[in-house]
């Protein structure tokens, strides 16, 4: 079975071998490789001076009108808008990838902080995006006072507050489902903690990752206009971006403007799929777990250019003496261990009183919850939100259960097949990249033509922004099937019915469950905008939890705000803890691969 990298990793870093694809590049005619690093110097050129163009614009000082609550809709602008909004989601991308290798790895490898951590991101995934902003732009505007860069960092904490959940989860998940002799070898070749996590964790969790972080940035995209036309406590913050774009011109009722902005996202999103994920998704195939080389591999025109560039010498120059440091500094640290150690008398008793401090903290916040709504108008709100929530529930419920229905077969089928997936997967990232609600004007459009109780019209407008959470995760446990496994069944001449039931849906179980955490989790954060929904002066409403909380959030009514969020985080959690989590047990516990 292959090891990932090991096979270029010893007890010190400076005792790997070359590179092959360095090596290959080595080979490469004069000509070639020169032309290779002509468009990669240029490339990197560009980015740069794209990204210094940019910058000003960031940080300008608020003028003596403030926040502008309007953007123009100028066709010519639509280009630096694009721009903006792109900067914006790469940036929640990079944050979003810190926190998932930090609190992924907090929660796998210690047992205490998971019992906390896992419930919390549970909270976390349901809340809001509305709720995020409504507790957090004053906080932004104070560390950035006078300036636009207050507005932009609520921004982008918004969409990564829409991006880095289901990729914690997915993280989370792939170290715990790691091989068993991946894991012996680990610890045989005596790794530190730091080489391990770069050798082992992150490569193991590479192709389920990639496709999660693909998906977190169609959930970007999917509440981009929430993210840059901010209305929340009875104000409203522009930016110049994408979604304020349409935001505005639905305001005004400028379809015409709302096809220009769609025809734009046509060509940004298989520009980022080009550039970025079909390159990464390429080069990610050499973590799969296998001893064979796939049929078709991958391939990538961006990903062939950099391999036949010298960036990889001038990273290896650039980057061997960080690893070289990180290696002495991480010595110290002791080699690589379990998961968590056996739990003896002392442990039990730490983890009893590790316990309880969360239950009081639990407690005090509760108590806390319950002198702020301790009047009996306060408790009749939270009734009425809890039957808000069993409403907004039940249409989850009945999304989940149809997309699965749906998207499991034909996940497969892409993952499976390398020819379907080299054609189907550019078409599936665009799909799920494109910010579905900039279409939501032409669905009003639609409902009200075609008499459509929004009430069931709003489970369609929240999957068209988290099916995809299903597909991808579907598709990544898929693709990572061994080979191996699959000439087996060959082998043993098993039927379809057969190959289902004895490889296909055990593989793909625990994807699926991961599939399943988010999508439900995205649908509930969804709802705010998909349970009311406008164009021009016309505003149809579902009756939902969704509809509560963005009413409240608009008029900063912050104690309907709180008890909302209370009462959405109160569902997903218990759905979570009673469904979710025992699905995720079973998965890793039966059907992992070791």
């Amino acid at each position: 079975m292959t090891m990932f990298s090991f096979n270029r990793v010893g007890a010190r870093p400076n005792a790997s071998a070359r590179n092959p694809s360095t090596a290959a590049s080595d080979r490469q005619p004069f000509a070639v490789r020169l032309a290779s690093d002509v468009l990669v110097v240029a490339g990197i050129l560009a980015l740069f001076g794209l990204i210094a163009w940019i910058l000003p614009a960031i940080g300008e000082p608020i003028g003596p009108k403030g926040v502008p609550s309007q953007v123009s809709t100028h066709l010519a602008d639509l280009p630096y808008y694009a721009l903006r909004s792109v900067f914006r989601m790469l940036v929640a991308l990079f944050f979003s990838l810190v926190f998932t290798f930090i609190y992924g790895t907090a929660a796998a490898r210690c047992r205490r902080l998971s019992r906390v951590l896992i419930p919390l991101l549970d909270i976390l995934q349901s809340v809001p995006i509305l709720g995020f902003l409504s507790a957090t732009i004053t906080i932004w505007m104070v560390l950035f006072p006078g300036s636009m860069l207050g507005v932009e960092a609520a921004s982008i904490f918004a969409i990564f507050t829409s991006q880095a959940w289901n990729m914690a989860f997915s993280f989370y998940h792939s170290l715990l489902s790691e091989p068993q002799e991946l894991d012996e070898a680990a610890r045989s070749m005596q790794l530190t903690r730091w080489q391990r996590f770069w050798k082992l964790d992150v490569p193991n969790s590479m192709i389920p990752l990639l496709w999660n972080c693909m998906m977190s940035v169609g959930g970007g995209w999917f509440f981009l206009t929430a993210s840059e036309m901010i209305s929340v406590n009875n104000r409203t913050y522009a930016l110049p971006g994408l979604g304020s774009f349409v935001a505005v011109a639905s305001e005004h009722e400028q379809l015409g403007k709302v096809l220009w902005a769609i025809v734009t996202m046509v060509i940004v999103v298989p520009l980022i799929d080009v550039l970025l994920w079909k390159p990464l998704t390429a080069w990610a195939e050499k973590f799969r777990i296998t001893q064979n080389e796939s049929v078709q591999a991958k391939t990538s025109l961006v990903l062939s250019i950099l391999r036949r560039s010298g960036i990889s010498d001038a990273l290896a120059f650039v980057g061997r003496p960080i690893a070289d440091l990180m290696f002495w500094l991480t010595r110290p640290l002791g080699r690589t261990g379990a998961r968590w150690p056996a739990a003896g008398t002392r442990r039990r008793t730490l983890d009893i009183a590790f316990m309880a401090l969360m239950a009081v903290a639990c407690l005090a916040g509760l108590w806390i919850l319950v002198r702020f709504i301790s009047d009996g108008e306060g408790f009749a709100e939270v009734g009425h939100a809890m039957v808000l929530g069993l409403i907004t529930f039940m249409r989850v419920t009945l999304l989940t259960v149809v997309c699965s229905i749906i998207w499991v077969p034909i996940g497969v089928k892409i993952g499976m097949n390398p020819r379907i997936s080299r054609f189907v997967q550019p078409l599936v990232q665009v799909l799920a990249s494109f910010p579905s609600n900039f279409t939501f004007p032409f669905v009003t459009l639609w409902f009200i033509a075609w008499h459509i109780d929004i009430s069931w019209g709003s489970i369609l407008l929240m999957s068209l922004g988290t099916q995809w959470y299903i597909l991808f995760n579907v598709i990544a446990g898929a693709s990572a099937i061994p080979d191996d496994l699959r000439e087996a069944t060959r082998a043993f001449h098993l039927d379809t019915r057969q190959r289902w039931t004895k490889l296909i849906l055990p593989a793909v179980f625990g994807s699926w469950c991961t599939g399943g955490i988010t999508a439900a989790g995205g649908a509930w954060n969804a709802s705010i905008v998909s349970e009311i929904v406008a164009y021009g002066h016309t505003t149809l409403t579902a009756n939902g939890l969704g509809t509560y909380i963005a009413n409240a959030a608009a008029v900063g009514d912050t104690g309907k705000t709180i008890i909302g969020v209370a009462v959405m985080s109160v569902f997903v959690v218990g759905a979570n803890r009673l469904f979710w989590r025992p699905l995720q047990t079973y998965a890793e516990r039966r059907f992992s691969v070791a």
